[in-house]
């Protein structure tokens, strides 16, 4: 039997993230988009008030979240601000491999650091010339005697600069190519380790954004994370697990644009009377709110199928992710419509978020490279 209604738990979830956001996030969006700089007192605070890393383990300093609890989270961040949401679920992304494939041990080790310094972490995959094509990926990670040496360029690292560790895919034999693509632990001060100048963005500017030039940076054995020709397979579990995370992020985005464009054409008046009363302005306020219900109640069900049934898990995923981002973008897009000018206005902050819709359309794969995904899904069924 079907059942959409929440647990008193999931209920506690969503108003405690949603009261985060309102006191730290939304009075704060506005600065840092302007600013274009990483919100350390805000994720400092969600460290303080046990918002961090929800999904992983309370002995790694998580809260145990199932994916479904993650999503509920993620709503509520990215109704918040989408980028700074991001600062924050960009740290889930960075240390799920360790989640999935590091020994207890290592796991303790650098669980154990990034929550002592509260700090935030990094997720190295993509490159100039590879990016959602992880199998074109072309660092490489050369074992010499207890070490590897890392040598590679990465792009578009979200958290870069700002990350205590990074977890690396670099190759460990060229002539395999991407059979040999491994993940590694790599603190962000080793020798070797050049970070570019942050990437000047559109939207999501609180998100810190780098290239990343990795020059003879030696790691130790221990710090491989898995074994060798793994992390082609822990990338995509990685994904399986974080692209619901980006639907709830847009859903929430979509919420918060919808929601500021209703109480202003609820208030707006042209020809005696709100706009509102217009029926071209009730019908797209209709769609948007469909729309929105129907983004949600997908990104709900893929994540429930992480948590339940991992048969469809890659296609659902998928799915989610492509649909409510491009939902996110057309509610905020319909949103700056409905309110013309002002909508167009930076002191309404429709705007932003409409910037801000347009970046998860992007990251963690592109929709069309989505679409890819579930066509195979399709035709494998």
């Amino acid at each position: 039997m079907i059942d959409f209604q929440l647990t008193k738990e999931q209920l506690d979830i969503q108003a405690k993230y949603r009261d985060f956001a309102q006191r730290w996030i939304v009075p704060n969006r506005m600065k840092y988009d302007d600013l274009a700089e990483f919100p350390w007192e805000i994720v400092k605070a969600a460290y303080d008030e046990g918002i961090m890393n929800g999904p992983m383990d309370p002995q790694y300093g998580g809260h145990g979240h199932s994916l479904l609890d993650g999503a509920l989270a993620s709503e509520e961040l990215g109704a918040g601000c989408v980028g700074i949401g991001i600062c924050i679920d960009a740290n889930t992304l960075a240390l799920t491999p360790l989640y999935l494939a590091a020994d207890e041990a290592f796991k303790k080790k650098y669980f154990g650091l990034i929550n002592e310094v509260k700090g935030v972490a990094a997720y190295c995959l993509t490159e100039p010339n590879a990016g959602s094509d992880v199998q074109s990926i072309s660092s490489t990670a050369i074992k010499k005697g207890d070490k590897y040496v890392i040598n590679g360029h990465k792009r578009f690292i979200t958290n870069g600069e700002v990350s205590t560790f990074m977890t690396v895919f670099a190759q460990t034999d060229p002539e395999k190519g991407s059979r040999s693509l491994t993940a590694f632990l790599v603190p962000s001060d080793s020798p070797g380790v050049e970070f570019k100048p942050r990437l000047q963005k559109m939207g999501q500017r609180a998100s810190v954004q780098n290239e990343i030039i990795f020059k003879d940076v030696e790691v130790p054995v221990e710090n491989r994370i898995g074994d060798e020709g793994y992390g082609f397979i822990i990338a995509m579990k990685t994904f399986d697990r974080t692209r619901t995370g980006v639907a709830a992020l847009s859903v929430g985005n979509a919420r918060a644009a919808f929601e500021k464009a209703r109480e202003w054409t609820k208030s707006r008046k042209q020809f005696g009377k709100p706009i509102a009363a217009n029926q071209a302005i009730g019908f797209m306020m209709a769609d948007m709110a469909t729309k929105i219900e129907t983004a949600r109640l997908i990104t709900w069900y893929a994540a429930w199928a992480y948590d339940h049934d991992k048969s469809k898990l890659n296609k659902l995923s998928a799915m989610s992710k492509l649909y409510a981002s491009d939902i996110g973008m057309e509610v905020t897009t319909d949103a700056v419509q409905a309110m013309g000018g002002d909508g167009y206005s930076r002191d309404f902050e429709v705007e932003k978020m409409m910037r801000d819709a347009k970046l998860c359309q992007i990251y963690e794969g592109t929709n069309q490279v989505q679409r890819i995904v579930i066509s195979k899904s399709v035709y494998k069924e």
